[in-house]
Parts: structure tokens; sequence; C-alpha cells
């Protein structure tokens, strides 16, 4: 079955009738059951102080028919809407529902970015009565999935932060937020796992996994720990039905306080920028490269021409081991120790050389407005038909003319042959490789065109290992491709 992430924000089309019974709470206060042999019995003491910091965040925003507004599946929609889908011609107005967290007691609060994204009106509702404040974003950051929004309050009840660095699978923690429109619901459970990422929901993935029940409504809920303090803003779930199974993740606090901070003071997020495309090296490719002993690190699969790293001496096919000392496991652990510093600090950084090991000393720069968006995908056009060559058993490539490059939108000085088609079943489609894909080195051989390729094929030594650079989805990095 596939598997799906979701956002567990809801979503409901003004004119369509969806009932939601909220039934009556109890505002008394419960004393904490009596414990047996150090057993808790009762988390209620936490509830009653925390519950109030969480708030229903409220969404509003129009648009066309045909735009992509549901950030889900026609299933998951059939939930809400009774099997039909709602049909509506020209404009729709959409209403959003979420959570949030009060963390100043003049008004400021968290939230996910993915809730308030796009929305024209944003109001925030208080307590169990559900007192509305019109909000204002003071600032999103997408790269993280954080939100700041700000209401016109004061004396209101601030949640207390906790070291999210401290938290460690196995602790117990609570989800509160608004899932399904349900105000201020509890659900229990541990954190399954920390430093999640490889997930693909954001550029800077740092997640805290827990199986504290989470669904549609929760995102920008808080996670807290057993004392009540904020490890966490709830953000997305890995479910095939678009409800809660168990696998929920939360932004680390420490991560959500310091976007916070910044977009509070500048209404932006600025990080630190070194100027390179890493990709975490793996078995496989250290071994193309001939790395012994060198298993793991983020692997430098482009430069960027008048970057830091070129500034610095760093090259393609390095890998970074370590920055400022601290080791670096893969290129997720670097985008988020460079991302997380300032522009202009100086750090050094280690690297992997052709198995010699190397400081170098970079200054960041500060990181250029989406840079870290990925290129579209293209396809070459049927018209655009090169001659070709058959290589790696399976694949054919061709040279690139100007009609392939306009079809691909390859920068012009991007060289080498082109992946004009390939074998679904040969290890190059295994390894990664697709149509459209520019080999540009083969074990560190350059490749200007498909004729140096399959002069650079016929000499390969049986059953050794191919390290392959490709320039692929906008940016250059490497493949280690068994032989054929």
């Amino acid at each position: 079955m596939r598997r799906e992430i979701f956002r567990p924000r809801v979503l409901l089309l003004i004119g369509t009738i969806v009932c939601v019974h909220v039934g009556a709470f109890s505002a008394a206060a419960q004393e904490p059951s009596p414990s047996q042999q150090g057993l808790i019995t009762t988390f209620a003491p936490i509830v009653e102080k925390v519950a109030p910091s969480v708030v229903t965040v409220f969404t509003t925003q129009t648009v066309s028919r045909g735009q992509t507004a549901f950030p889900f599946g026609d299933d998951t929609l059939r939930q809400f809407f009774g099997g039909q889908l709602p049909q509506r011609q020209g404009k729709q107005t959409l209403q959003g529902l979420g959570s949030g967290v009060i963390v100043s007691p003049d008004g400021y609060i968290l939230t996910a970015n993915h809730v308030v994204s796009g929305a024209e009106e944003i109001m925030v509702g208080l307590g169990i009565d559900l007192r509305k404040y019109k909000a204002r974003k003071i600032g999103t950051d997408p790269g993280t999935d954080v939100a700041l929004l700000k209401i016109d309050e004061k004396n209101l009840p601030a949640i207390t932060f906790a070291d999210s660095e401290k938290a460690r699978a196995g602790d117990i923690v609570l989800a509160i937020g608004n899932p399904f429109g349900l105000r201020q619901t509890v659900t229990m459970g541990i954190i399954s796992a920390v430093g999640r990422g490889g997930i693909g929901i954001v550029d800077y993935e740092n997640f805290i996994q827990t199986d504290a029940a989470i669904n549609m409504g929760n995102s920008g809920g808080a996670l807290v720990d057993a004392a009540g303090r904020l490890l966490g803003i709830n953000t997305a779930i890995f479910s095939r039905s678009g409800g809660n199974q168990g696998v929920g993740f939360a932004i680390p606090a420490n991560l959500a306080r310091d976007v916070m901070q910044s977009l509070r003071e500048k209404g932006r997020v600025v990080r630190g920028y070194i100027g390179a495309s890493v990709q975490t090296l793996t078995p496989e490719l250290a071994e193309a490269m001939k790395l012994k002993g060198q298993p793991t690190g983020a692997l430098v699969g482009e430069v960027t021409p008048k970057s830091p790293s070129v500034k610095a001496g760093l090259r393609t096919g390095d890998v970074i081991t370590a920055v400022n000392g601290k080791k670096v496991s893969d290129a997720r652990e670097l985008r988020l120790m460079i991302g997380s510093m300032a522009p202009g600090t100086k750090v050094q950084v280690e690297v992997n050389r052709e198995g010699q090991s190397k400081i170098l000393n970079v200054d960041l720069a500060e990181m250029p407005a989406g840079v870290a968006e990925q290129g579209a995908e293209a396809a070459p056009e049927e018209a655009a038909q090169p001659e070709k060559a058959t290589v790696f058993g399976g694949v054919a490539v061709a040279d690139i003319s100007d009609d392939v490059r306009t079809a691909l939108n390859l920068p012009k000085d991007i060289q080498g042959a082109v992946i004009a088609e390939i074998d679904a079943d040969s290890s190059a489609a295994k390894a990664g490789l697709r149509e459209g894909d520019v080999i540009q080195e083969v074990n560190k051989q350059p490749v200007k065109k498909a004729k140096d390729l399959v002069a650079i094929s016929k000499r390969l030594k049986p059953n050794e290992k191919i390290l392959i650079r490709v320039w692929s989805q906008g940016r250059s990095g490497y493949v280690a491709l068994e032989p054929k």
C-alpha cells in the first residue's frame, strides 16, 4: 500500500454542511489521582496548566475552481464530504482549521506555516469558549514549516519552552491541539525517535517522532513533556488514510524558538550559506570513490560560482566530515548546522579529498532567497531526436542539442551526455538515473558529449563500481552504479 505524508490541518468548503458536535468540557480542576509505587495515574494537572496556552487558528482564503487547494487526495476528502466532492464554479471560499501555541504574554503565537499559508484572514480562538481575535502574520518560514502570528492582547498564558536537545526516544509526551475541530484535545504517547529527516516535507528536517495521536487540525499544536514544557510544534503524520496511524512529527522547540526570534526581529529567517550542493555519502558511493574507512559524511556534488565554498577551495567530490570539530553524518546534518549559523560566521570545515583529510576555512554568506527550492522536473521534447548511443547496458545517451537544452531548461554551462532512454530493469535505473539526466563525469573523467561517455564506458573495468556525476532536477550529484 502507498504511504502518504499528511499535514494535519482541516479545510472546510463554505456552503457544504459539515456537522461537528462538541461536547461540554468540565472546567473543574481534578485532584491528581494517588500513584501506586511511583506509577503516574493522571496528567490532569499538567493538562490544566498547558491547555490554556494552546489556541485554535481559523483561516479563510479564496481560490479558483481547479486550483489545488486541498493538500489531500480524493479518498481523504470523501471522509469530510460524505463521499461526494463539492462541485463549484468560479471562485470558492475555503476555511482552514489548525492549532497554535501562545509563546509570550503579549500575544505572539507559534503555529505551522502550512496552516496559514495563503490565508487572506486569520483568526485565533482562545480557550474553550473561543474568544476570537484577529491575527496578523509576523513572518513565515516554509523551510521549517514555522509561522509566527500576533494578536493584540496582554497577560496571556504563555507556554514554557523545554530544551528539545535533551529529548530522548521513550520519553512520555502529550499532544494538545484541535483535531477535527474538537477544541483542546489531549493525547498521550512516547517519543518514538529524535532527529528524523529525509522525509521530504521541508528543507530543514530534524523532527521529533511520536506515537501520540495527531489528526487533522492538530497542525501547529503543542507537543509537551511530562512537566508541561513545549518540546515541539506538531506538523505532519505518515498515513495511508489521512488519519492517525501512530507516526507523527513535531518541529523541535529549539528550532522553532530560533526561527521565532528571527521572524520577530527581522520578519524573515536569515541563514548561513556555504554555496555547495551536497548529498549523503552512502556505502555504495564510498566504495565507488575508493574512500575506505569513510562510512559517513556529506558529499559535495556541486559548488556555486563565487560562493564561500569556491573561495575556501571546496571541490566537487569532497566529502565534508566535520564542521567546527562536530561530526557530520549526512547531508541533512550539514544543512542544519550551516543553516543555524549567522552570515559572516567563520567556520572550519574538515573534508576527505580522495582519502586525504583537509581543513578549509569558510566565511559563511547569507543564503539567497529561494536557493533551497528544487528546479521543476522536465522531460525532453519528442521533437528533439538526436543520435543515440547505448552505454552501461540499458542507457541510451545523446548529445545536448539546443532543443534538448531548452526542453530540459539546462543552464548554458552544463555539458555532458543526456539520457534519452533507459531500461527500467537496468542497474542504472535501479541506481536512480532517469531520462533527462545529464551525465557529466564517469569515475571523475569529464564527459562533454555522448561519444566521450561511450569511449569511457569501453575502458571500464569489470566488477568495479562506477562513480557517475549527474545533473538532475536542477543540481549535480553522484550515483554509484553496479557494473553491468
